[in-house]
């Protein structure tokens, strides 16, 4: 049984096709398939019940899925630690959309200055995405915002950071001089879509206060959030992080009078992964770079 047999059922296993299996891992279909014979060959048996359009996995092949998720998990592993000179290597880093273009650019800055010779990979997702990779060691940290529904995972806060609302730069409410929740009810929201946690804070904040934002526009991106804001569809509520990048005279940034909202982001790993020295240090930078915000 080789190594490579494993990798690609694991492929099929999770993708439910050959196909799109193959073309992840950069194979032929005809050599992916091969591989898996040989691999059920060896067996004794079938570890995939093969359809027209999907491949399922039979008994074996979800005893077989759970070990060899775990064999090569130790090869990785093992080979983390004997290579482990905390200065060479790769760091795996995710990061939620509203977090990753304003925070990590100048983390990444300053540890590529203090380690010029490793390599940090930066992977952009939603939460729920980050917390699977990295429960499955896909990633070695994932910076997200809590709370966070992560099961064996290590979390550790890292600051805590205030919504701020934005508005068009001719808003009736810029020359208010202190502005309070109830001074929002009344106006249309534009929001990130669902799968994002900021969308969750502000309609928590807002409900806190007594009502829920009508959201009469969602949007994938928090810059066209902004955008959408500075053309007068609606008013919304930012990070901080991201109005400290914006240059637009176009909207305009308040912060709330009396109970202030904001949100705490945090560090997220597997504990049961092995975390290099390179890792360990890469996450304590993201502590000694907290200041900032």
């Amino acid at each position: 049984m080789e190594l490579d047999q494993l990798r690609y059922f694991l492929k099929v296993a999770e993708r439910g096709n050959f196909t799109r299996a193959a073309e992840e891992l950069l194979v032929s279909q005809p050599a992916l398939s091969r591989s898996i014979q040989r691999l059920e060959e060896e067996l004794g048996q079938p570890v995939l019940e093969r359809g027209t359009r999907q491949a399922t996995l039979t008994e074996a092949g979800t005893l077989l899925q759970s070990r060899a998720a775990q064999v090569l998990r130790i090869l990785e592993d093992t080979k983390a630690e004997i290579t482990d000179d905390g200065r060479t290597g790769t760091v795996r880093v995710g990061a939620i959309p509203t977090v990753a273009p304003y925070y990590l650019p100048a983390v990444l800055q300053r540890f590529t200055q203090s380690h010029p010779q490793a390599r940090v990979v930066v992977q952009e997702n939603t939460t729920d995405a980050l917390l699977k990779a990295c429960q499955q060691g896909e990633l070695d940290l994932a910076i997200m915002a809590l709370p966070l529904p992560a099961k064996h995972l290590e979390v550790e806060p890292l600051f805590d950071e205030e919504l701020l609302l934005v508005l068009p730069s001719d808003h009736s409410l810029v020359g208010k001089a202190k502005i309070r929740i109830q001074d929002i009810v009344e106006y249309p929201f534009v929001l990130l879509d669902e799968a994002h946690c900021l969308t969750d804070s502000v309609v928590s904040f807002c409900r806190r206060g007594g009502f829920q934002p009508v959201a009469v526009e969602r949007t994938s991106q928090l810059a066209m959030v902004q955008e959408l804001v500075s053309l007068r569809h609606g008013v919304s509520l930012v990070p901080e992080m991201a109005r400290r990048v914006d240059q637009s005279e176009q909207r305009v940034y308040r912060s709330f009078a009396g109970t202030k909202p904001q949100r705490t982001i945090a560090v997220a790993w597997n504990p049961y992964r092995f975390q290099s020295r390179l890792v360990t240090t890469f996450r304590k930078s993201l502590h000694a770079s907290k200041d900032a915000y």
